[in-house]
């Protein structure tokens, strides 16, 4: 027995050094088949010039629907004072293109595009055409909660000032694009599942120029057959050249926090209010901050009038 003892005490070492080598070897192989766990990306690596290419490509950003002759039924209704619209645009220095004039005079079926020239017209167009249209969102939703007489104060009626008529009387009374029951649902599931940044309210609440043109482009896709998940695509992108610095800066966090491009960021996700409110906003810039990645993008966008 002692001389068992003996040995086993001999060999003991290496016995030891034979379980750690396994142990290691262990723990290495179970390493790398586990996922990676995410790591905040330094800020050296974090490419400000490409993040802004890919929230507002230079060519723009094509969604999978067109105007068709929603442009010709806006200045037929009295919604879009042509005349106008195009004196607005001369005084700001960025007089209407002729695809822009055709689209209103003639319409147009080539798909809609936006970008950083036409943005603003694209804003302005889809807010009074989010506002003329006949919806049930507009007839019983949200913006019915204060009382009928209090439905003009709002930005989105009040502030509408570029029509033949006077807002409230234009307001959800023209059917110029409508939904059947199965287009209406997918359109109420992206309404109130989509806010802003430039208040707390969902598409489905559009009391200013911003959501009201948010909503007439819900509308326009479902319209044309688009999913739910191709309109919050569309909102990703729409509302990054309407609000850049609000999504350079949530797409820097998840560059940074998750490893994910723009592209690979679900629509939904962004559309939510943990990102697209002042409140989510804030925290997204806080993050930042810790982490000194907070930039300025170039401003752009507008504010809530026209």
């Amino acid at each position: 027995m002692k001389k068992l003892i003996t040995t086993i005490k001999g060999w003991l070492p290496t016995i030891i050094c034979l379980f750690a080598l396994f142990l290691v070897a262990y723990l290495l192989t179970v390493t790398q088949t586990m996922p990676a766990k995410k790591s905040v990306t330094a800020a050296a690596q974090i490419d400000s010039a490409d993040i802004l290419k890919n929230i507002n490509p230079p060519t723009g950003f094509t969604i999978n629907a067109t105007y068709g002759d929603i442009g010709p039924k806006l200045l037929a209704s009295g919604a879009i004072d042509f005349e106008r619209m195009k004196s607005l645009y001369e005084q700001s220095g960025v007089p209407l293109t002729e695809s822009q004039i055709q689209i209103l005079t003639k319409g147009s079926d080539e798909k809609i595009e936006i970008t950083p020239e036409n943005s603003y017209f694209f804003l302005n167009l889809l807010w009074a055409f989010g506002l003329a249209n006949k919806n049930p969102i507009l007839d019983s939703g949200p913006m019915q909660k204060y009382g009928q007489d209090q439905i003009g104060r709002f930005a989105s009626t009040g502030g509408w000032t570029l029509g033949i008529k006077p807002a409230m009387e234009l307001y959800s009374q023209y059917e110029i694009v409508p939904l059947d029951s199965q287009q209406q649902a997918i359109l109420e599931d992206f309404a109130f599942n989509s806010y802003r940044p430039c208040c707390s309210n969902p598409t489905g609440f559009p009391d200013c120029n911003h959501g009201m043109a948010m909503l007439g482009l819900g509308e326009i896709m479902a319209g044309q057959g688009a999913t739910v998940d191709e309109i919050f695509e569309a909102f990703k992108y729409v509302n990054a050249f309407w609000f850049p610095q609000t999504y350079f800066d949530i797409a820097t966090y998840f560059k940074a926090k998750e490893g994910q491009d723009w592209s690979e960021v679900s629509g939904r996700t962004v559309a939510g209010k943990d990102y697209s409110t002042p409140q989510g906003w804030q925290k997204v810039r806080q993050w930042l901050t810790a982490n000194n990645l907070i930039e300025k993008a170039p401003s752009g966008g507008g504010s809530c009038g026209v």
